[in-house]
């Protein structure tokens, strides 16, 4: 009979329970989200009573959401880090190894600035170069026709040519795209240089690349910004003419790209299938950049 009481007296309490479990969740993984959540469903539970299994869940929830955000953004750096390395890489080793004396490679690191890519890469890249070992990697560009019928470039690096060509052309079959031959849709797009600031007289702009002798497609002024369209081989020439131009001037864009002469409307039938096949394009690692000429509905 003592040992029945004993038992009555440690039965089971659904509230004691919830408190320590909350805190046990509180103090591993220290998460607001998952607090408020308990807090929340225990509020709904009939005299405050929540089960364990709710609790679980809710704790299990929140948790796979937090893992699965920090990795996606951990792959998401990786891939970018692994990216602009590959590019300062082939950047130096193709030049020399010295920002001041290489364009190429000057602009590359100004790029990679602004995605906020670490210094210890940039650094560890243009090092690597210096040694004059290490991979051989050659860009590639294959070209055609996405979802929805939009015209797409891709530009990769890679030191297996065999390997992207696979990797590529399995994104395009993946979701109805068409792979095409060389030049089916670069004619589409005019290759530039473009720079964007901020300012409001793309007259002055434009006299000030003529002085330079900078071959300028064209100035747009709006909404208090410039842009200045000239030919990628210019990119250069006009980038120096500008800072001595406007020494204080803080280039917001600066890059040479594949720019569409027309535009190509997605319904919103193809959207789905069109992000599934950029994101497929992303996810290769040889994958460099993406230029098409779709405009997805609003």
């Amino acid at each position: 009979m003592v040992g029945f009481e004993t038992r009555q007296k440690r039965e089971f309490n659904p509230t004691k329970r919830l408190l320590r479990r909350r805190q046990t969740a509180n103090d591993l993984l220290g998460c607001r989200g998952t607090r408020e959540r308990i807090q929340s469903l225990q509020a709904n539970c009939p005299q405050g009573k929540l089960s364990n299994k709710a609790s679980v869940k809710a704790m299990g929830r929140s948790f796979e959401n937090r893992k699965a955000s920090i990795f996606k953004t951990a792959g998401q750096k990786s891939k970018l880090y692994s990216k602009y390395g590959r590019l300062l890489y082939v950047a130096a080793k193709n030049g020399v190894p010295d920002p001041e004396n290489n364009p190429a490679l000057r602009h590359m690191i100004d790029r990679a600035k602004v995605e906020q890519v670490p210094s210890h890469v940039i650094e560890k890249a243009i090092e690597k170069a210096k040694g004059g070992t290490g991979e051989d990697f050659a860009p590639v560009r294959y070209e055609g026709f996405g979802p929805g019928g939009c015209s797409v470039i891709v530009d990769c690096l890679t030191d297996n040519v065999n390997r992207t060509i696979t990797d590529v052309r399995t994104c395009f079959t993946r979701t109805g795209a068409k792979l095409g031959m060389a030049g089916s849709a670069a004619h589409l797009f005019d290759h530039l240089a473009i720079f964007s600031f901020k300012g409001d007289n793309g007259d002055q702009v434009m006299e000030a690349m003529l002085d330079a002798g900078v071959d300028v497609d064209d100035v747009e002024c709006k909404d208090g910004q410039v842009t200045l369209f000239a030919p990628a081989g210019e990119f250069s020439k006009a980038r120096t003419a500008l800072m001595e131009a406007y020494p204080k001037l803080e280039l917001e864009v600066q890059e040479i790209t594949f720019h569409p002469q027309a535009n190509k409307d997605i319904s919103a039938d193809d959207v789905p299938m069109f992000e599934k096949f950029i994101n497929l394009l992303n996810d290769c690692d040889d994958v460099q950049d993406i230029y098409h000429n779709a405009v997805l509905p609003e």
